[in-house]
Formats: C-alpha cells, sequence, structure tokens
C-alpha cells in the first residue's frame, strides 16, 4: 500500500517558502505546519518573518508563534509536537505541508527520528558551564572523548553548548549521544515525505534578497521589537536567533544603528549559507531555482505528481 504524503517546502531564508507552502496547502484544503526554530516564539514576528494574515491564504497555520520569547525548545520537543498535527492532517484524509528552513526539524519529523528520554539538569548545566569556563574547551572536550568519542570527534573546543549538552545527556541518561543518535534512527517514516527545495541558482540575487527583507523589516517596527526583547533581559529561548540580539549592542550604547542593521544582514547571509550547506547534502531534495522558475507553484504541483508516482 502506498503510504501518506507528507509534502515539506525548505531552502533558506528569503527563498518564499512561506509563500509557496500557503498556496500548496490551499490547494489541497490542509494546513502548514512550521519547521522554523524562531517562527515558534512569541514576540518574534518582524524578526522572525512570519506570516501576516493575508500571507496564510486562508489556511491555517500549526506550531507558529505559541512559545514564550525566553522559553528552551528542543529538536526532541518540536518533533513530538510536529508528529501530533501532521496525523492530526492524515487522519482527516489531508496532505500536510510543512514549511521551514531549520534542518535539525525538518529531518527529524521526515525521517521520523525518536529521542530518548534526556532530562535537562539545571544544577548540573550549570557546574558543567563553571566547569567548562574554568577548565577551558580543550579539557572538556577530551572528558567528553573518553565517554563519547564519536560524538567528540564531531566537534571543536569552541562547540561549548554542544559539547556541554553532550556531557549532560550522558549524566542524565546514561546514554552516550552517538548512542542516542544510533537508536534515533531504528523506525522508518510512516508517511512518504515529499521535499521541495527553494533556491536561486544566483548566490548574489539571495544576499539581495535578504538585504532588501531586513530592510522591510525595519520599516514594519523591527527595532521596536527587538529593544522590548531586549528589555525583558532573556538570555534564552529566541534572545539567542538571529534578529534580536544584533541591536543590543545598539541599544547598549556601543555601536550605532546602522552598524546594527548591517550586522543582521550579515548574520542572516551567513545563516542562510549555513541552511544551503545542510540541505545540499539531502538528496531527496527537488530544487527549484527561483530565477529561473516563472511558476515556482506549478513547478512544485509537477514535483509532487512525479513523486507520488514513486510512492510504492
Amino acid at each position: 500500500m502506498k503510504k501518506p504524503v507528507v509534502v515539506f517546502v525548505v531552502g533558506p531564508t528569503a527563498s518564499g517558502k512561506t509563500e509557496l507552502a500557503a498556496k500548496l496547502a490551499k490547494h489541497f484544503d490542509s494546513a502548514v505546519i512550521s519547521a522554523d526554530s524562531m517562527q515558534i516564539y512569541k514576540c518574534m514576528h518582524i524578526a522572525s518573518a512570519a506570516p501576516d494574515e493575508e500571507e496564510m491564504y486562508g489556511v491555517p497555520h500549526k506550531l507558529f508563534e505559541f512559545l514564550p520569547y525566553g522559553e528552551a525548545y528542543t529538536v526532541a520537543d518540536y518533533a513530538q509536537a510536529a508528529r501530533s498535527e501532521v496525523d492530526k492532517l492524515l487522519s482527516a484524509g489531508k496532505t500536510p505541508v510543512v514549511a521551514g528552513g531549520t534542518g535539525l526539524y525538518i529531518n527529524a519529523l521526515a525521517d521520523n527520528i525518536s529521542f530518548l528520554p534526556a532530562k535537562t539538569d539545571c544544577v548540573l548545566r550549570e557546574r558543567l558551564e563553571a566547569e567548562f569556563d574554568r577548565s577551558g574547551g580543550e579539557t572538556m572536550l577530551k572528558k567528553l572523548a573518553e565517554i563519547d568519542k564519536a560524538t567528540a570527534d564531531k566537534l571543536s573546543v569552541s562547540d561549548r553548548r554542544r559539547i556541554i549538552r553532550a556531557l549532560e545527556i550522558y549524566y542524565t541518561s546514561g546514554f552516550t549521544k552517538s548512542e542516542q543518535d544510533a537508536r534515533s534512527k531504528d523506525s522508518p517514516p510512516y508517511f512518504y515525505p515529499i521535499i521541495i527545495g527553494l533556491n536561486y541558482l544566483n548566490r548574489k540575487t539571495l544576499y539581495d534578497k535578504i538585504n532588501v527583507r531586513v530592510d522591510k523589516m525595519i520599516e514594519k517596527g523591527l527595532i521596536t521589537e527587538a529593544r522590548q526583547a531586549f528589555e525583558k533581559n532573556i538570555k534564552t529561548g529566541a534572545a539567542q536567533a538571529i534578529g534580536h540580539k544584533e541591536f543590543f549592542g545598539h541599544f547598549r550604547g556601543e555601536q550605532s544603528q546602522a552598524e546594527a542593521i548591517d550586522a543582521l544582514k550579515r548574520a542572516t547571509r551567513r545563516y542562510a549559507k549555513r541552511q544551503l550547506t545542510w540541505f545540499n547534502r539531502d538528496m531527496r531534495i527537488n530544487w527549484i531555482y527561483r530565477d529561473e522558475a516563472e511558476d515556482a507553484f506549478a513547478q512544485a504541483l509537477k514535483i509532487i505528481e512525479t513523486e507520488e508516482k514513486r510512492n510504492v
């Protein structure tokens, strides 16, 4: 029997994922499920480029702007919530459309990755952070290598957060991170993922669109939104995301507004490059290049039709 289909729309920021996903969801009389680690947060509507009502094309959008600004949210949390939304739509006979540029989220859902329980121990986390600051990255990476060489070999001495998290996983669960990663892929997906990627053949075109998008965000009130976040004095959750933190130095009087805007454009371009590096590794992605495609929506429908024939 054929598996039910789930359509994914992925790609770098400013590539047009939001519009295409909404059009596809409308076509299928379905809903869009976000796979964006910024759009899950409240108070980041402008910074995350979350769709306005007219950009939603009248279709429901799930996992958008539901989480308090400073709350932590793991990929395991996302996978559980997204699978629940996918199951609801499939049960109703609808084709879910998942859209976003967070590669970890996309893979967790598309590959049906399961996550073994690993608690967050705040006391342990603080102790490991203090030890890292005291001993340095080289010492802590060696400590991790004695426990989990496979994970340590993938990290550098500057990967403070990942080193600490890998140690925390081991101390709280008894399993190494590499063991968890291996076990997480035991079950194949229960649906057939059709993954459509949006990009530009000319990288400069993408970067120009990013710069224009940031300028439009400024016009919409991004600086006011960022200042409100700054005044919350929160250091976790969305405060670590691109979009607000680039202005914090400006609010402290350390740089001009123009310098902060340039920093945001530069950080966003670098983020887009990292997104493409991630997605280019996935050979399942059917790419649509916006600088040569006259109608991305029509091309996406053709891709879906072709892929559905392979769903056997």
